[in-house]
C-alpha cells in the first residue's frame, strides 16, 4: 500500500449495509495491475488505479485518460481503494459517497518505469515523492503514462507518453462507453 493510507478512509466514507462496493479483503490476481473506471456520479470522471502493495492507488480524472502526449488531464489523488474494486460495477445508491454508477472502462496489467537519475524508483516512493512513470496494457489504452503532482496536494497531472500507444486522433474516453469487463455502460445500470 501506498504508505501511511491503508483503507481507513475509503471504509469511512461508505455504509456498506447500503452499497455493493467491495469492503476490501477479497485478494484476487497477482501482479500490477490496473484498472480505469467510468464513474457517472455527482460529475461524470474516470477513476484511474494502480496496484500498490494491497491497494489501489486512486485519482479521478475528470476527462479521462488522453492518448495526445500534449494533453494534459487533470488528476486528482483520491482515497486508495481495496483490489477487489478493480472488478466493481454496479449502481452506488443515493445519497451514499459517490452516489452513481460505475463500469470498468479498461483494465490489465502495468509495468513501473519510475526512474531517478536512471535508477529505478520503487512505485511506492513513486507515488510518495509525487511522481510516476508506468507503460499500461489494456483493452482501450496501452503505452506509457506519466503522474505529476503539482506541489503538495491532491492535485497531479496525467500525461501520455509520445510512444507507439500515442494517438493524437483517437478519443476513447468519448467514444468507447462499454466496461471492458460486462459490455455494459453506465446508462446501462442506470436502467
Amino acid at each position: 500500500m501506498a504508505r501511511g493510507r491503508g483503507l481507513d478512509e475509503y471504509r469511512a466514507k461508505r455504509d456498506f449495509r447500503k452499497t455493493g462496493e467491495p469492503r476490501g479483503g477479497r485478494v484476487r490476481g497477482k501482479g500490477d495491475r490496473f484498472v480505469v473506471q467510468r464513474h457517472e456520479a455527482t460529475w461524470l470522471h474516470f477513476d484511474f488505479r494502480l496496484q500498490v502493495g494491497g491497494v489501489l492507488v486512486s485519482w479521478a480524472v475528470p476527462k479521462g485518460p488522453s492518448l495526445h502526449p500534449a494533453d494534459k488531464r487533470l488528476a486528482v489523488r483520491t482515497e486508495d481503494h481495496p483490489l477487489d474494486y478493480a472488478e466493481f460495477e454496479g449502481l452506488i445508491p443515493e445519497p451514499e459517497y459517490g452516489a452513481g454508477t460505475v463500469i470498468v472502462w479498461d483494465a490489465g496489467y502495468y509495468l513501473n518505469l519510475t526512474e531517478k537519475r536512471g535508477e529505478p524508483v520503487a512505485i511506492e516512493d513513486a507515488v510518495e515523492h509525487g511522481h510516476v512513470k508506468v507503460w499500461v496494457e489494456g483493452e482501450k489504452i496501452s503505452g506509457g503514462f506519466a503522474f505529476s503532482r503539482m506541489g503538495e496536494g491532491k492535485e497531479w497531472i496525467l500525461v501520455k507518453l509520445d510512444d507507439d500507444g500515442a494517438d493524437r486522433r483517437r478519443k476513447p474516453a468519448k467514444t468507447q462507453l462499454a466496461s471492458v469487463l460486462s459490455g455494459r455502460t453506465n446508462r446501462d445500470l442506470r436502467g
